[in-house]
């Protein structure tokens, strides 16, 4: 008896080291259960990385499946899986996730960790069509000292309207997969979904016809899809690394390119996940002692994080307007 006893601690130590290097800590077997987060009703569960997906994909599912975002107040770059992550996709059937580098090897992990071997995880940017995407340097979700490819693939897709629609189609054809009874009605949300991202994009247009001055300085590189879609041009970033200030001579060259006498550039972007970096304030003083007209600090939020409360089936747009509101204010 006591020799079997001694067999049973060492097979849960060996389950605790287990989950320990995923990273996730489980209930282990004869433990009370733990709420997963899924309510007792039919259709697919899905779970999607952060809160643009969220939207996508709750717009598509209406009440025909369950959706839950994993990434609230802290964005991709710094995000580490949790036991309560690993619990949520222990019952999932589908995890949605961008992409192209944004989450890294995480949502693998994940799923390793959960003990979900059915977990379909759904890589929604490998859909887009390879000669559409582009070149960026954000070294989202790398970890300190990690080698960096400058010529990767920019994953921030989801902030280009019509990138979103091929986002939410990719969505729609995975649920329509999973879920047959009810494709007509995946196929009708989608379709309404999509004439709303549309009209987000001509507003937009709309709204900003009128600048002359579509220059700009984005505090990471994260807005190249955005910039395509309303006609603006990204002329260099504040941070290549989010969250890691500027080097000097970083800085020398970014003044040197805003300060130029034959196209100065006035409208700099900071982001609300960084309100603690000095860096965009930093650079629009001396912008001011160098004599560039008018230089303005404009909020442009990359929408990587959410605040929970706030997360509904609207937010993705009603996010992208007050970027495209607050970019109309700043430019002349």
């Amino acid at each position: 008896m006591a020799g079997q006893k001694l067999k049973l601690r060492r097979a849960a130590a060996l389950l605790v080291l287990i989950a320990s290097a995923a990273g996730f800590a489980f209930t282990l077997p004869g433990c009370a259960k733990v709420d997963d987060g899924w309510p007792d009703k039919g259709g697919p569960k899905v779970v999607v990385s952060f809160a643009p997906l969220y939207c996508f994909a709750v717009n598509v599912a209406g009440d025909d499946a369950t959706v839950r975002n994993l990434l609230t107040t802290t964005g991709p770059h710094h995000f580490n899986p949790t036991d309560k992550d690993a619990r949520l996709l222990r019952r999932a059937d589908i995890f949605f996730v961008n992409g192209l580098g944004l989450e890294g090897d995480k949502p693998d992990a994940m799923k390793r960790g959960s003990g979900n071997k059915k977990l379909n995880i759904v890589d929604l940017g490998a859909k887009i069509p390879a000669d559409k995407l582009f070149e960026g340097s954000c070294n989202h979700g790398e970890e300190e000292g990690e080698h960096h490819d400058e010529h990767g693939t920019d994953p921030h897709v989801w902030l280009n309207p019509d990138y979103a629609i091929m986002l939410v189609e990719s969505i729609r054809d995975e649920l329509k997969q999973a879920d047959p009874n009810h494709a007509a009605d995946y196929d009708r949300r989608a379709a309404d979904y999509s004439v709303k991202l549309r009209k987000l994009k001509a507003d937009g247009i709309e709204l900003l016809k009128d600048k002359k001055d579509r220059k700009l300085v984005t505090f990471h590189d994260s807005m190249t899809y955005f910039a395509k879609a309303f006609d603006l041009k990204i002329v260099g970033v504040v941070q290549k690394k989010p969250g890691s200030e500027p080097t000097d001579l970083a800085l020398k060259k970014l003044i040197a390119l805003c300060a130029d006498d034959t196209a100065p550039v006035r409208v700099l972007c900071v982001e609300p996940q960084y309100g603690n970096s000095n860096s965009g304030r930093e650079l629009l003083k001396i912008l001011e002692h160098k004599k560039v007209p008018n230089p303005v600090l404009v909020e442009l939020d990359p929408l990587e994080t959410v605040v929970p409360e706030q997360l509904s089936a609207g937010w993705y747009e009603a996010k992208m307007r007050d970027n495209l509101e607050n970019l109309a204010r700043g430019m002349k």
